[in-house]
């Protein structure tokens, strides 16, 4: 029997429980009233495991009862479980036994109605256990989807999400935000944050405040206050999104416009926390500021403004979090902001070191670890370097006291990848985060997920897909990155050729990948007799992106053989590719629709439509 996150201490007896249908779901008198309406999402999710319905009452628990006890001298997250012949019962805090909860529909999940008489003690090592979404760069996701990811982050007991917004909440007097988009609205935030609260989460505002202000800053209505002048005037690309629009900060109207927009998005939530993000401000000090910058230094400008929005927070009951990455340059300044503030220290590499965590706990920063689920950029996952990266950052967080985890999922080059791919990557966080000391190793845990999250009986599906990221070729990013180098966006066409003949290895052997890829798609047609019919359709999202990947690789063969040297043995029709290319991007929008909302749905559609005209004009001059 697979539980994840694994519990402290697992004690197995002899015997069993049977989950009888006379059995009462029995909410003991010491319970609150959350508890309560917890309980009743705990027996719609119990009734889907069993096929049976159970009553549920308050008190007088007779023997063959799941009972719910509160015992608010407990921790304020563990809980106990014991499992003995004659009934259930888990004691635990009030979020406590929302986590037994899902502890023992895990159980049922595996064992169905006869549960093994066992006695579990839990509790988490990270008090904060958090999951990021980019809903700004590519995808806004439906609210349906994003109340699954809830409840999935739920049965996890992951306790914080935060959703990234750059433009794409519907700001109520900057219709030029999101007038050619589909925002999210304050009804649908307002919504999300109490559907989230009833399950254990806290949903926390994220908005971008300082770099990576691409939309506000592009507005006729605001472009005087972007940091470098004329930026509305050029080309629009992807890379140029997310590396400039840096506010100017020396303005007093910058400060003016943010602190009204965080007092708008901030009534929408329930949480006391708030990320102002703070991240890559790349062009700071290179533009309208730059003499300011020269007076105060670089450093003490940034720590300045930051305090400012930090110091407005406070005042409004808010405690305030902002990305790690420019700070680590001058970590001292940590302590000119209020002590209440959070630092986001972040790292996504498999590999990853401890030096960034252990320069910002030296300077006595109150800090977050933030991994990531290794999802941008490309058509898949790379679950094995988010499975190492969230190893790492958790042993990391634990090792330097870090108060949280917050494991981040972007969407670079249009989110391209399908969200569901990241559940890989959110149970290792969510794994790692609760129990730093009894981490399993890679292929073990996948079959636990295998078998908890996708209902696979033989647990094999996850070594399947760890196949697919063995054959990378021409991905995603090399198809963005070669568009702009045809586009003519002179800032990063060197950057772009360089990168690419740095690439140029993966090509090699393209076709065996190919055919790598070609197995790993029939082996998941095959596999399908495998899943638990309520996991099937996980399954047609694979399919689509491997053919996605299989595509690109072949259109990489022209890029290469054109402007790169490169030579091949079999090159495919170009213009059946493209018919090929423009078939797929029907299905793969299908898959799109599915949890997201039209969004940059129509950038990605440029971009296919620009590599079919690619692919129909292409010749060798």
């Amino acid at each position: 029997m697979y539980l994840i996150p694994k519990p402290k201490q697992i004690e197995t007896k002899e015997g069993a429980f049977f989950i009888s249908y006379q059995s009462y779901l029995c909410i003991d008198q010491s319970c609150s009233a959350k508890v309560a309406r917890q309980t009743l999402l705990f027996h719609e999710n119990l009734k889907k495991i069993i096929g049976y319905d159970l009553e549920i009452t308050r008190g007088n628990a007779k023997q063959g009862d799941i009972v719910f006890i509160q015992d608010n001298k407990k921790d304020s997250e563990s809980y106990q479980i014991e499992i003995t012949k004659e009934n259930v019962v888990i004691t635990g805090s009030e979020s406590g036994l929302w986590y037994g909860m899902q502890t023992l529909l895990q159980i049922a999940q595996q064992e169905g109605g006869k549960l093994p008489c066992i006695q579990i003690q839990d509790e988490p090592e990270i008090a904060n256990r958090g999951y990021y979404f980019d809903v700004t760069r590519g995808r806004i996701p439906t609210l349906n989807w994003l109340k699954t990811l809830a409840d999935r982050l739920s049965y996890y007991k992951i306790n914080q999400l935060q959703l990234y917004v750059e433009h794409t909440y519907l700001f109520r007097n900057i219709s030029e935000l999101w007038r050619d988009d589909t925002p999210l609205t304050a009804a649908e935030i307002i919504e999300l944050d109490s559907y989230c609260a009833e399950r254990g989460i806290q949903l926390v505002p994220s908005l971008a405040t300082f770099g990576h202000m691409f939309k506000l800053l592009s507005s006729k209505k605001y472009t005087h206050l972007c940091e470098l002048e004329d930026s509305d005037k050029a080309p629009f690309c992807l890379r140029s999104r997310m590396h400039h629009h840096t506010i100017d900060a020396s303005n007093p109207e910058s400060l003016e416009l943010i602190k009204s927009m965080i007092s708008e998005y901030m009534g929408l939530f329930q949480s006391n926390l708030f990320n102002i993000c703070a991240d890559e401000t790349f062009d700071l000090g290179k533009g309208r500021s730059k003499e300011t910058a020269q007076k105060y230094g670089k450093d003490h400008f940034y720590i300045h403004y930051v305090k400012e929005l930090c110091e407005f927070l406070v005042q409004n009951g808010k405690r305030p979090m902002f990305w790690g990455d420019v700070i680590l340059e001058f970590p001292e300044l940590i302590q000119e902001l209020p002590k209440e503030t959070i630092c986001l220290n972040w790292g996504y590499m498999w590999n990853e070191g401890e030096e960034r965590i252990q320069k910002m706990h030296e300077v006595g920063a109150v800090q977050y670890c933030c991994p990531g689920v290794c999802a941008w950029n490309m058509f898949v996952n790379l679950n094995w370097c988010a499975y190492q990266n969230n190893k790492r950052m958790c042993s990391y967080a634990k090792k330097y006291e870090a108060i949280g985890v917050l494991n981040t999922d972007w969407g670079d080059f249009l989110h391209i990848n399908h969200p569901e791919f990241s559940r890989p990557g959110l149970i290792y966080g969510a794994a790692f985060s609760w129990n730093t000391s009894d981490i399993p190793e890679y292929e073990e845990i996948n079959k636990w997920i295998s078998k908890l999250e996708y209902h696979d009986n033989k647990e094999k599906f996850l070594d399947i897909v760890a196949g697919i990221e063995k054959n990378l070729g021409f991905t995603w990013e090399h198809a963005c990155r070669y568009r702009e180098i045809l586009d003519n966006i002179e800032e990063y066409i060197q950057e772009n050729k360089k990168s690419m003949s740095e690439s140029l290895n993966v090509m090699n052997n393209i076709d065996k990948k190919n055919e790598r890829l070609q197995d790993i798609q029939l082996q998941m047609y095959e596999y399908l007799k495998e899943i638990d019919s309520d996991r099937k359709s996980e399954i047609y999202p694979y399919i689509i992106s491997i053919d996605g990947m299989i595509i690109f690789n072949k259109i990489g063969k022209f890029v290469m053989t054109k402007d790169f040297g490169m030579t091949f043995e079999i090159m495919p029709d170009n213009k059946d590719l493209a018919q090929e290319l423009e078939n797929w991007f029907y299905h793969y929008k299908k898959v799109y629709r599915t949890v997201s909302k039209e969004s940059d749905l129509w950038l990605l559609q440029d971009m296919i439509c620009f590599y079919g005209n690619y692919l129909r004009d292409w010749c060798i001059i």
